[in-house]
């Protein structure tokens, strides 16, 4: 605060970009872990977005459908359409589940893009429960679907025998480096997006470069909403393919 306000005094551009990812208290104070915050509100009503969309309407189906009606229909052909090619027809069972995880980010992404909203995606405490669930998920089924069976993901087959041992040595590695990279993967994207556009945002203040601020914060903005889906869709799509790995391991 007194370095702000030198700033300030100073005449100087003070702006702190990094601030918008701050977990605070609804009603302030400071937070515990049964206070509620500014992460669980927009989660709320990340998940009150999808209820609204894919329940409410769908409820009145028509064959001319609704716009509401037609987005929740090429969100479940598109979701359901990946799940068959990558896993299968056995994993159309875990559509559901799939489903859910698509629809939670894609709505939680798209929320935090309205102005002085907050994004849970942006921090790793959601993404890491996330892909841990997800990570717990698959290897739990992968042993109960093939039991002992699921340890041949690790061993190489194909690859000379003196290379196996190295190989399954990395192929261990990277299975438990999985939730780390699913979860960094999707945080790290969406915190930098938003830190960029909060950078132009400041610079917009400047009377001299406004003009380019303001064209910045657009041209990010619109990548910001592609980012918000491809993060989703990228998300969605390792989570079938783990799914892969847990009901086919010899493929």
């Amino acid at each position: 605060m007194a370095s702000e306000a030198q700033g300030e005094q100073a005449g100087g551009l003070v702006f702190h970009p990094m601030d918008q990812f701050n977990v605070e208290s609804l009603f302030g104070g400071s937070v515990s872990w049964y206070t509620p915050t500014n992460a669980a509100l927009w989660m709320g009503l990340a998940i009150v977005a999808v209820l609204g969309l894919m329940v409410l309407t769908t409820t009145k189906r028509s064959i001319v459908p609704s716009r509401g009606q037609s987005v929740a229909e090429l969100a479940y052909v598109f979701v359901y359409k990946m799940v068959e090619d990558i896993t299968g027809k056995d994993g159309i069972v875990y559509f559901p589940y799939i489903m859910t995880l698509f629809m939670f980010i894609v709505s939680a992404n798209f929320l935090a893009l309205i102005p002085m909203s907050f994004s849970p995606t942006s921090h790793f405490a959601v993404t890491v429960v996330l892909a841990m669930a997800v990570f717990l998920t698959v290897t739990i089924l992968g042993f109960i679907k093939n039991g002992t069976k699921f340890l041949g993901l690790f061993w190489v087959s194909s690859a000379p025998l003196a290379l196996r041992p190295v190989l399954a040595i990395i192929e261990v590695i990277s299975y438990f480096v999985r939730p780390v990279s699913h979860s960094i993967r999707l945080a790290g994207n969406v915190m930098a997006g938003h830190a960029v556009i909060k950078v132009f945002a400041g610079f917009a203040a400047i009377a001299v470069v406004s003009p380019v601020a303001i064209a910045g914060i657009a041209a990010m903005y619109a990548l910001e909403i592609l980012v918000s889906f491809i993060q989703a869709y990228v998300f969605t799509i390792l989570t079938c393919v783990y799914l892969k790995d847990a009901l086919h391991p010899g493929h």
